[in-house]
């Protein structure tokens, strides 16, 4: 029975099993659950001997402490080749430096015959030495040939001669995953290796760390994922690859019902890159985007809190030459709808530098359609969600004073001369402004869509917004510009 047959039969089990207990008929449940449980023992007997377990070794040079140990003169006796040295003088000498090994380890997935494996960037990252064993005990010294930290996808290749006899993972598509679908997750969870555990898929296309700048669009399993799983694979009933097992969520340190895994769709297009040796490009528009909340929707006028809002174009950027603006609302990439930050920001990323891509904007009410020629986003850049971000004036409904833009405020907040706006000099503790996470040191660039040069224009557009519930404010910090919400104090 072929595992493509065995899948089939897995997916009818729980309705066939309860409709036969009700029938009374324990016999053919247990043949029917024995189907179920022969498919498991096939995914896995496909797929263990794929699956590598990776250790790994750190060289660390550390300094001699200089301590006098309770044993020192035992030691001393045994390590010394001339005992009449005076210890002043031995006292005196240079320290000497010892070598301590850390090891560490992972697990990996053999996807080719010339001994490339697939495994986590964060299992091989820093190391010095890779040892990798097979499922048949068999164990090579490894080599690091590419990585890339972004994904945390690393490949590493066998060293010398590679067997003949090498078994290959296959990848499957994870855009085919579906919520609830079984899967096994294999590795070696604190060391014990080829383990193989069961679970469903949890969700898909989440991200896990707030504020990375890693690409994150996580298939989510309550397969148990431990320390030691990670970068092995996340099988489908078909024995297929749709995942690389990379991080849990957990408060304890360990297995707490929530892994993620890296998609296999992710992984093709990075791994033949990484294979050869090559680092990856990615494409970038030159925008700052947010997603878009409620009270973002109702400023904007939108009608849902699907796409990403634009909060800043970098000038000369992709974006800014094909015409797009502070405000727009993208909400197709190349013919794709745009749920979230996430999703445009990893789409933009799989699409190589130079590629012309169509971008639909909803700007005031309306869509607008560019051609864009995607740039190139270097290693120390970023383009994902925006982090919260003369004389002077105060807005005591607010809880903030703000000043003008000096040439002092600008070099010590990290503003140049083209920049504008109001700076924020002091923000209340509890008031609406501290709410909505400003801070001293942030320039206000807008208020309810209008620009504020100064704090001039600042309190000319507090007076136009008097009696409105909330304000619409643009604010640039740490070079980056983010639509924020203020709810100022009703008016006693």
């Amino acid at each position: 029975m072929n595992i493509k047959t065995l899948q089939a039969l897995g997916i009818a089990l729980f309705v066939t099993v309860e409709l036969t207990l009700a029938a009374d008929k324990p016999d053919a449940a247990l043949a029917t659950a024995r189907q179920l449980n022969d498919v498991f023992v096939a995914v896995a007997e496909r797929v263990r001997p794929t699956v590598v377990s990776i250790y790994s070794e750190k060289v660390i040079k550390m300094r001699r402490p200089e301590l006098n140990l309770p044993f020192e003169e035992f030691f001393r006796h045994f390590g010394e080749q001339d005992n009449n040295t005076p210890r002043r003088r031995q006292q005196q000498q240079p320290q000497q430096r010892e070598f301590k090994h850390q090891g560490g380890m992972g697990s990996g997935i053999i996807i080719d015959k010339e001994g490339h494996i697939l495994t986590n960037n964060h299992v091989v990252d820093d190391v010095d030495e890779i040892k990798i064993t097979l499922a048949d005990k068999r164990s090579f010294d490894a080599t690091i040939v590419g990585t890339d930290p972004k994904s945390d996808l690393a490949v590493v290749k066998i060293k010398g001669k590679v067997p003949t006899d090498l078994p290959v993972a296959e990848l499957g598509d994870s855009d085919a995953v579906r919520i609830g679908e079984m899967v096994l997750a294999i590795g070696a969870p604190f060391g014990y290796a080829q383990t193989v555990t069961q679970g469903i898929i949890s969700a898909t296309g989440r991200s896990t760390f707030s504020g990375s700048d890693n690409y994150e669009d996580f298939l989510q399993t309550d397969a148990a994922i431990n320390p030691g799983n990670s970068g092995g694979p996340l099988v489908n009933l078909d024995g297929k690859v749709i995942g690389i097992s990379s991080a849990i969520a957990t408060r304890i340190g360990q297995f707490a019902g929530v892994g993620f895994a890296i998609p296999s769709n992710m992984a093709k297009s990075i791994w033949p890159t990484l294979a050869k040796g090559g680092k990856i490009t990615r494409g970038m528009l030159g925008v700052i985007i947010q997603n878009i909340d409620p009270d973002i929707k109702d400023q904007f006028k939108l009608t849902t809190t699907k796409g990403a809002l634009v909060s800043q174009v970098n000038k000369d950027s992709a974006a800014d030459k094909a015409g797009v603006k502070i405000g727009d609302v993208i909400i197709r990439y190349n013919g794709k709808e745009v749920e979230d930050v996430r999703t445009l920001r990893n789409a933009v990323a799989a699409t190589a530098p130079g590629t012309k891509v169509d971008l639909v904007v909803l700007r005031d009410g309306k869509e607008k359609t560019f051609t864009v020629q995607l740039g190139e986003l270097k290693p120390d850049e970023s383009e994902e969600e925006a982090k919260p971000a003369e004389g002077e004036a105060s807005a005591g409904s607010l809880g903030i004073t703000v000043e003008s833009l000096t040439a002092d405020s600008a070099k010590q907040f990290g503003f140049d001369k083209n920049d504008h706006g109001a700076i924020v000099r002091e923000v209340e503790d509890e008031s609406p402004a501290a709410a909505a996470g400003l801070r001293a040191g942030d320039l206000i660039t807008e208020v309810n869509r209008e620009k504020v040069t100064g704090p001039k224009d600042f309190r000319t557009a507090l007076q136009k917004a008097k009696g409105k519930e909330s304000l619409l404010m643009l604010v640039k910090r740490d070079g980056a510009s983010r639509f924020v919400i203020i709810k100022p104090k009703p008016a006693k």
